[in-house]
């Protein structure tokens, strides 16, 4: 049943100290009738069901917005207990105190979850198949969170940068004004995704009191190889000059990758109306405030 507690909203952020963390607060800041609770790692460990729980008691969230996540690729493949204790356990038992608490859960997810087979953009209906640790590790979140609430929205995202944090997008600043000379892969192809963009849209579930719950996909639009990416970065900035870039079709990983994982974004159109900018117009905005 719908959320009604109140008419003004209790928002909780668990990962508050990550990229999407912070665009959150960010987004929410200054926003009539919403009182936010951020907390990162350090002051609330997720996989800690009884801190979770005085938690809950305390501030009985209407929204829980569990960013806290165990996101290093590379790192997850051979650590799988960590990954999965943090992205699929943790993220099952704050599904479980949403239930109890009347909280509306939201989960970021991953392109991940997809195997890189398809030849057009994922759709929600598209059936998963991942190809790496971190990839099953949040499939396995999504599932614990289905078999826990009814509440939900599910959101799966990729290639997700911003100003704050290790991604690719302050790797590449940050090695083209030290004038590196880099060679990035074209073998993959995704979105690159402001997460700006996808906290306005986060924020604007809860505005419109959204309750066609599910999962969605939401990405900038377009599609992009990482050398795409980091060319038109590379482009952009007349301090780059001393660096240089060049394309190669392949780059190893510890950690295998979709080759394609593109996700549709037709179902956040048709329901909730969403605009959804290209992904150049948006890192160009970024990089014009950034840089």
């Amino acid at each position: 049943m719908p959320n009604t507690k109140h008419n003004n909203k209790t928002i909780l952020i668990t990962g508050a100290s990550g990229q999407l963390g912070r665009c959150l607060q960010l987004a929410l800041k200054d926003k009539q009738g919403l009182k936010v609770y951020a907390f990162d790692k350090k002051a609330l460990d997720i996989t800690n069901n009884e801190a979770l729980e005085r938690l809950f008691q305390k501030i009985n969230p209407d929204y829980c917005i569990n960013c806290a996540a165990y996101t290093n690729v590379e790192k997850a493949q051979s650590q799988k207990d960590a990954a999965d204790a943090i992205n699929n356990t943790a993220s099952g038992a704050i599904a479980g105190l949403c239930a109890q608490n009347g909280t509306i859960l939201i989960y970021p997810s991953t392109d991940y979850v997809f195997d890189g087979k398809a030849t057009r953009p994922y759709s929600e209906e598209d059936a998963p198949g991942p190809i790496n640790v971190y990839g099953t590790s949040k499939l396995a979140g999504e599932q614990a969170i289905k078999r826990e609430l009814e509440q939900y929205f599910i959101i799966r995202t990729s290639w997700l940068y911003s100003e704050f944090g290790h991604n690719f997008y302050n790797s590449m600043v940050s090695k083209f004004s030290n004038g590196a000379s880099l060679e990035i892969t074209t073998d993959q192809i995704g979105t690159p995704t402001n997460a700006h963009d996808l906290a306005n849209f986060i924020v604007g579930l809860i505005q419109k009191n959204a309750n066609q719950y599910g999962i969605y996909h939401y990405s900038n639009a377009g599609q992009a190889t990482w050398y795409d990416f980091a060319k038109v970065i590379y482009e952009h900035s007349p301090k780059f000059t001393d660096a240089s870039l060049g394309a190669t079709n392949h780059y190893a990983t510890f950690a295998p990758r979709p080759a394609f994982s593109v996700l549709s974004k037709d179902k956040c159109i048709k329901v909730f109306g969403t605009t959804v900018p290209h992904w150049k117009e948006s890192l160009n905005q970024l990089m014009n405030r950034h840089l």
